[in-house]
């Protein structure tokens, strides 16, 4: 049941920033973390790289958050591990993914990229 609420959330979000460009609009809120210190957070420009993806632009995607888009097959993967099934069909794939040794990388993969994105120009 969950999933299926998941599901249709997210679709609803797609949608909406299908037909909306949030770099364009004012409906979408500015980041505070931006606003506050001039840094980029991790996040930034995940609205506007959700935008692209939805019109097929890979390129203007990766450039306002890449680390969005390459981090979205690994979502999906969780999402079907945990909504759809897979968790209990394969138990040990879902502990090596997405246990603690995989929560200690996207934390320092989350935190270099964060720290290159201000620091570097990534």
């Amino acid at each position: 049941m969950y999933g299926k609420i998941l599901l249709m959330a997210g679709a609803c979000v797609l949608a909406i920033l299908f037909f909306i460009d949030p770099g364009q609009s004012g409906l979408f809120p500015r980041c505070p973390f931006l606003q506050l210190t001039g840094w980029k957070c991790p996040g930034c420009g995940s609205q506007r790289a959700v935008h692209a993806l939805t019109h097929g632009e890979l390129g203007r995607a990766l450039s306002h958050n890449a680390l969005l888009v390459m981090a979205l097959p690994y979502v999906l993967l969780g999402f079907w591990l945990e909504w759809l099934g897979g968790k209990k069909r394969y138990p040990d794939f879902a502990r090596r993914w997405f246990g603690p040794e995989a929560a200690k990388f996207w934390l320092v993969l989350v935190t270099v990229w964060w720290l290159g994105r201000n620091l570097f120009n990534w």
